[in-house]
């Protein structure tokens, strides 16, 4: 585990701060629905985070390559955890809503800091077991912050649990007070001009001219996106699809989501024991290709092929950990390092946009057709995409478009 400090230390505090994040996210749903009783209000919880990127990643990039990302990441976290902390003191829904909203806007510079923080720390023949850990950490998380926070209300209340929250996100500000700063000798250097329309527009430049010189790359990196905003659309109706088709009670749906994170965890734990043992192409392809098969199981099952859905869960959860672990690694490997956070705002900004237009889409051809068949046609689609995909990453070695492996990188400059 030499040289392993510094990240572990990154993956534990950002992890504890998850941890908190899924603590607060079950406390804030039922304060908001004490405050005003009303499902509306608890809906308006799901597009704050989208109007938050929308608003603020079109310019959020510009600021982040020419900051100091260490610094960065501990002002937004003692930010988060400030702002999270007085949610409590309010009893009407405005506040609540406009707290919500800036620590949305503060988590949308976090993303893309630490995905260009993370990649200047793990040298690169590290980064897949990197990814590995981290995606357990975050699976880990997923589980443990919904159970501890109904433990905090049982026991406790709903503010001790967003109280909580508030302490992780100083924990990981401290965590992260105690890992180098990267940027240290190129930031001495610079002479730090203020952010104008004239540099946003020339940064969105830069991010196309690098899409132009990098077709491979773009054309499996639009790809992934569009299996991601795939999911994301099919989890939205997953509910609904959960009751009215399958036909399981609100307590038997509550176990399913639990067997999906536990075959999350096993995934993470067995792409960080096999990390270094497959590609970047295995991890990347495969594991997008069995997880949307996942979906396709799922939405395929009725009331009379209840352990198909089961199976189709556990699948997603298992599979997701391989997927995310070689996307991850890919992009870190070809991104150059000064342009990430400017290529990561811009296409998030697309991204809300896509993910929007696709929920409600998915919404309406359901309300229109069927809601089974309109998620079968969607998660077909979602297949169709991963053998594309697939396909594009194990020819890529006979046309060296991008590169998938850094060690083998490495070796050849050596």
């Amino acid at each position: 585990m030499k040289g392993w400090k510094n990240p572990i230390l990154l993956i534990l505090g950002i992890g504890i701060s998850n941890i908190g994040n899924w603590i607060y996210f079950v406390a804030i749903n039922l304060l908001v629905l004490k405050i005003t009783g009303s499902a509306a209000a608890i809906a308006g919880l799901f597009i704050i985070r989208p109007l938050a990127v929308l608003l603020t990643n079109t310019w959020a990039g510009s600021v982040i390559d020419r900051v100091n990302k260490r610094k960065l990441m501990i002002y937004i976290d003692i930010l988060r955890g400030i702002l999270i902390a007085i949610i409590p003191f309010f009893t009407s829904l405005v506040p609540i809503y406009i707290i919500m909203f800036l620590t949305n806007v503060a988590g949308a510079f976090f993303g893309p800091t630490s995905e260009t923080y993370i990649t200047k720390l793990v040298p690169p023949e590290k980064r897949k077991r990197f990814n590995s850990i981290f995606s357990f950490a975050t699976s880990g998380a997923m589980l443990v912050g919904p159970s501890v926070s109904g433990l905090l209300i049982m026991y406790g209340s709903i503010n001790t649990s967003i109280y909580i929250n508030a302490v992780t996100f100083l924990f990981c500000a401290a965590a992260i007070f105690f890992l180098p700063d990267v940027d240290k000798a190129k930031q001495s250097e610079q002479i730090r001009d203020p952010i104008t329309l004239k540099m946003i527009a020339a940064d969105w430049q830069a991010v196309a001219a690098f899409g132009r010189t990098a077709t491979g790359f773009m054309v499996v990196f639009l790809i992934f996106q569009f299996i991601t905003l795939i999911s994301f659309a099919l989890d939205s109706q997953e509910v609904t699809f959960i009751q009215q088709v399958v036909g399981l009670s609100e307590k038997n749906y509550g176990l399913l989501v639990s067997l999906t994170g536990a075959g999350y965890v096993a995934g993470s734990f067995a792409v960080t024991a096999l990390a270094n043992k497959l590609s970047v192409r295995t991890l990347l392809g495969l594991g997008s290709i069995l997880s949307v098969t996942g979906y396709l199981m799922f939405y395929v099952a009725s009331s009379e092929t209840v352990p198909l859905a089961v199976i189709g869960f556990i699948i997603i959860g298992f599979f997701s950990p391989f997927s995310f672990t070689g996307y991850t690694t890919f992009f870190q490997n070809n991104v150059p390092v000064d342009l990430m956070g400017r290529f990561s705002s811009a296409f998030a900004f697309f991204q809300a946009i896509f993910q929007i237009v696709l929920t409600l889409l998915l919404g309406y051809l359901a309300e229109l057709i069927s809601l089974q068949a309109v998620s079968i046609g969607f998660a077909a689609a979602g297949i169709l995409l991963t053998f594309t995909l697939t396909s594009i990453v194990y020819l890529q070695s006979k046309k060296n478009l991008f590169v998938l492996e850094a060690e083998a990188n490495l070796t050849e400059k050596g």
